[in-house]
């Protein structure tokens, strides 16, 4: 009989996990929604942002002969020194979502260093710093609350401080790299090069449509401001588009576990069923006996 109550205690204690995994799928299938909704109109604005940036950059191109003269657009083949900004979660439980993050990022590491380069280590969410820390690699910036709280005003003054780093040349590249939201059931890993500005990513020889012109005098003051809300936005979106991530990759995870739980609740009642009929029998077995033993 201990071996049933055994048994029964197991299988209360697997169905109450599945009611919180149930629970948690619910919560974050909630959650994805809203952050989902929040995430679309961002991205809009973004495609607005770059296609204006574009655009700029298309007029001033075609102003100078010699192409965009502006330290913004300053491809360094050989840097030396690189900032790589990461974002993980501020929890777990959500399937592979942050060890692949941290994956392309200990890759990224590896190539710079590889090649000689310099890289300073930047990084948003509680997941990813502690794997840092425990691992002994250096951070010269870290904050372990924003990526599920997403801020764009804590976004800027994150990001400002590299992109500031940057213009008075104290580093040659910033690279940002997250988990990003496809759909429900797909994440997919985000490289990007936020300074110097990808011009492989601008269609700058792409005939112009637009009626607005810019006078020279403001063209470096222009792109100067564009490009710096051009980084501080793509770094907002990115953390939207990881929480969007974050919750779609709990949901299936949570999903998975109930699934899980519920397959071993299965296997668990054939094994007390089993072991009652076996109970049973040996109580027979030994009443028939004494009666046996008796005649």
């Amino acid at each position: 009989m201990a071996n049933l109550k055994e048994i029964k205690r197991k299988i209360s204690s697997v169905k109450g996990t599945q009611k919180t995994t149930r629970a948690m799928k619910l919560v974050s299938s909630a959650k994805l929604k809203r952050t989902e909704e929040v995430a679309k109109r961002s991205k809009v604005y973004a495609a607005k942002l770059t296609e204006l940036l574009n655009e700029i950059a298309r007029k001033m191109q075609q102003n100078n002969e010699n192409g965009i003269d502006n330290v913004f657009f300053k491809e360094n083949q050989n840097p030396k020194k690189v900032d790589v900004v990461y974002v993980t979660a501020d929890k777990g439980l959500c399937g592979g979502f942050n060890f692949q993050t941290i994956k392309r990022t200990n890759k990224v590491l590896s190539e710079f260093k590889e090649a000689g380069t310099e890289v300073r280590l930047s990084g948003i969410g509680k997941k990813g710093i502690a794997y840092y820390k425990y691992n002994k690699i250096e951070m010269i910036n870290e904050i372990d609350d924003l990526s599920s709280a997403p801020n764009y005003e804590r976004a800027k003054e994150f990001i400002s401080e590299l992109v500031e780093d940057y213009i008075s040349g104290k580093t040659d590249k910033i690279v940002l790299i997250h988990n990003g939201y496809v759909n429900m059931i797909t994440q997919e890993i985000n490289q990007q090069q936020l300074l110097p500005v990808d011009t492989s990513a601008l269609e700058l020889d792409a005939v112009s449509l637009s009626e607005m012109d810019i006078e020279p005098d403001d063209d470096d003051t222009l792109l100067d401001a564009l490009v710096k809300k051009y980084v501080e936005y793509t770094m907002y979106y990115a953390l939207l588009n990881s929480l969007a991530a974050e919750h779609s990759a709990r949901m299936q995870a949570m999903d998975a576990a109930t699934n899980n739980a519920k397959e071993m609740v299965g296997k668990l009642t054939v094994k007390y069923n089993k072991a009652r009929q076996e109970a049973i029998t040996t109580e027979l077995i030994e009443i028939i006996s004494g009666m046996e033993s008796m005649k």
